[in-house]
This record gives structure tokens, C-alpha cells and sequence, in this order.
């Protein structure tokens, strides 16, 4: 497309893009974002339990799916396809990992509207980084702090907080060792959108999107924790990766680093999930909980 005509910010964003995706920095954010206080302890009531805080849950998520409705009457959210609601399945026996691409704020309710129905006794938990919980002002940030979010921290005794509302406790992993654990599937889901033929306030293309319900991974607990995690990450990224292919048509490549690096050394695979961190919003849309955690 012609970036002339997208907005300043945009078009820096998108040039970021590809010059993180050179450099393999897949894991860092790439919008134009202001540091953000580092949450400290005590500020997330992670697991809901004072009562102020019960009452925001209700008014946010009430708040929240009105303005997603919203957007969707308006156009400004169109979701034209979503494949693989027989996988949904797996949701109504109980809690699992749930696995997404991550792109803007509005991929959560894209992958939230298809299952609402399949987790009615249950909680759809987004695990969120720190700045968005600590940083974002208006809507958004009363939403990123109270739609049942779990945000992460720089600070390690947060982090002690974080891991023991996520149970079972993810240690030094991600959400695939957290599915190993707690002995619950992965249910992968991946969002590929197409242009429309109008432009979004940033002139750019506004999207059109689709959901894939991929089939879910379930722990191979006679390999050990490690192996199994590892097994079923490679196999959640090789199903991202024929989706991509089969919808798009081409194969999925990054941009070559700079240098002489020929095709064949491109990685073909991403580790979004790193050994330091539980689960970030780009490897895990979300933990279906059941019950209410109080």
C-alpha cells in the first residue's frame, strides 16, 4: 500500500515493524509508548477479592462488551468468518491455555464473542503487560485494569502476586508449561483479516477479520514438564503457520536480517513465550478459569 497516506505515527509504527522483524526482536513493543510506571505490590487485586473491586469487574465488562458491540454495529470491528467452533468443546469440561496472535486492542473480543457461550461458569483471564495496566488513560485503561486482566511487572515481588493468583504457578515458563501443569489443554486460535475498501482514521485499510478455532493440544504428561510444554509450542506454532499459509496464499518468511543471511537461514518458527516471563499478550490471549476465584 501507500504509506504517504497513512498518518505519521502509523507509518512509524509500520516501519518498525519490519525493522524489529529484521533484528528478531519479536518480543518488543513497537508502538510509540511512554515508559510506564512499574507496578508495585499491592496495586493489582489480581484475584478480585475486595468488594470496590467486584463491583468495577461487573461495570467494566458490562461497559467493555457494550463498546465492542458498538464498534461492530458502526463497522469499525468486522468479523466475516469464524472456523472451527467445533473446537469449542474442549471449553465446557473445564479450565485451558488459550493461544492468539496479538495485534491490536481489538483481538481479544474478536477471539472472546465466538466462545462466550462455551464458558458461561467460567472467566476469560487476559494476561496483559505492566503498561497497559499502569499507563493507559480513558477507557482502555479502566477496561486494562478491570476486565479480569492479569498484568506482569518488572518488579519481582509483583511477580510473586502474579504467579499465585495464575494457578498452578508458572515458575520460570509460559502458558504451554502452564497448561503442562495444571494438566489442561492448549486450544490455539489465530486472527487473519483482509482490507476493506475504506481507510480507518489512521488512513490505513480498515480490516476485516476472521477467526480460526484450531484444533486443541493436550499435555503429553510421559514426556516431563520441559519436553511436553516444548512439544506442544511447536505444534501450536506449526497450526498458526498453516493458517497463515492456507489463508494468505504465501508462504510465512520474516524479513532477512541485514547482512548476506540466505532464505533457508530465516527462522521459521517464534518463541513468544520466553523462560523468564509466565505469558505475555502476544502468546496468550487468555486462561479460561472455572468457577469464580475468590
Amino acid at each position: 500500500m501507500d504509506l504517504s497516506k497513512v498518518s505519521p505515527g502509523r507509518r512509524e509504527v509500520l516501519e518498525r515493524i519490519e525493522q524489529y522483524e529484521r533484528e528478531r526482536r519479536f518480543d518488543e513493543d513497537v508502538e510509540n509508548d511512554p515508559p510506564a510506571p512499574v507496578l508495585m505490590p499491592g496495586q493489582a487485586d489480581y484475584l478480585t477479592k475486595k468488594p470496590w473491586n467486584k463491583v468495577l469487574r461487573f461495570v467494566a465488562n458490562s461497559v467493555g462488551d457494550a463498546f465492542f458491540k458498538k464498534l461492530i454495529r458502526k463497522g469499525i470491528i468486522e468479523t466475516e468468518s469464524v472456523e472451527g467452533t467445533e473446537y469449542l468443546s474442549v471449553l465446557d469440561k473445564g479450565g485451558a491455555v488459550l493461544t492468539c496472535n496479538h495485534f491490536s486492542a481489538y483481538d481479544n473480543y474478536i477471539l472472546f464473542n465466538p466462545i462466550r457461550g462455551h464458558i458461561r461458569k467460567q472467566r476469560l483471564y487476559k494476561v496483559i503487560r505492566e503498561g497497559n495496566y499502569t499507563n493507559f488513560p480513558g477507557l482502555y485503561g479502566f477496561l486494562f485494569k478491570h476486565c479480569d486482566t492479569l498484568p506482569l511487572s518488572s518488579n519481582p515481588r509483583t511477580m510473586i502476586d502474579f504467579l499465585s493468583a495464575v494457578k498452578p504457578r508458572p515458575l520460570k515458563s509460559g502458558g504451554f508449561k502452564m497448561a503442562v501443569r495444571a494438566g489442561v489443554p492448549v486450544l490455539p486460535l489465530f486472527i487473519t483479516m483482509r482490507d476493506a475498501d475504506d481507510l480507518d482514521a489512521d488512513g490505513y485499510p480498515r480490516q476485516i477479520y476472521s477467526l480460526h478455532i484450531l484444533p486443541p493440544l493436550y499435555p503429553d504428561l510421559s514426556l516431563g514438564e520441559k519436553r511436553a510444554a516444548e512439544k506442544m509450542k511447536e505444534e501450536n506454532f506449526r497450526l498458526w503457520k498453516e493458517t497463515y499459509e492456507r489463508v494468505y496464499g504465501i508462504p510465512l518468511a520474516y524479513a532477512a536480517p541485514e547482512g548476506d543471511l540466505s532464505e533457508k537461514d530465516v527462522p521459521m518458527s517464534v518463541n513468544n513465550v520466553s523462560e523468564g516471563d509466565a505469558a505475555d499478550e502476544n502468546s496468550a490471549g487468555g486462561r479460561a478459569e472455572k468457577g469464580e476465584r475468590e
